[in-house]
């Protein structure tokens, strides 16, 4: 029983971590200037590529994945955990995907 109970100890606070911080993913996006970047793509507002009806990322799950092809493409060198506070950021300023 005891062995369970560290366990959950140890994991809770990483599954508690693993929703990402909204505030934290704002700054790593300033920090990365990922919109700089989309702006390029888009030639104009860099929050369009979020907000656009053609849009690639239509649930949470392709947002995560979009974030880490962006990471890995691009060479940020975030951290998964980085990814999530990114994802979490992005999702609460303009995606509104319900949380799993």
């Amino acid at each position: 029983m005891r062995p369970r109970i560290l366990a959950l100890l140890v994991l809770t606070p990483s599954l508690a971590f693993s929703a990402g911080d909204a505030a934290e993913g704002a700054k790593l996006v300033a920090e990365h200037k990922c919109e700089i970047c989309h702006h390029n793509k888009t030639l104009g507002d860099a929050k369009a590529i979020y907000l656009r009806k053609d849009r690639k990322v239509t649930s949470l799950d392709r947002l995560k994945t979009q974030v880490s092809l962006c990471n890995s493409e691009l060479s940020l060198k975030l951290f998964p955990d980085d990814e999530e506070h990114i994802v979490a950021h992005l999702n609460q300023k303009y995606y509104k995907f319900p949380a799993k």
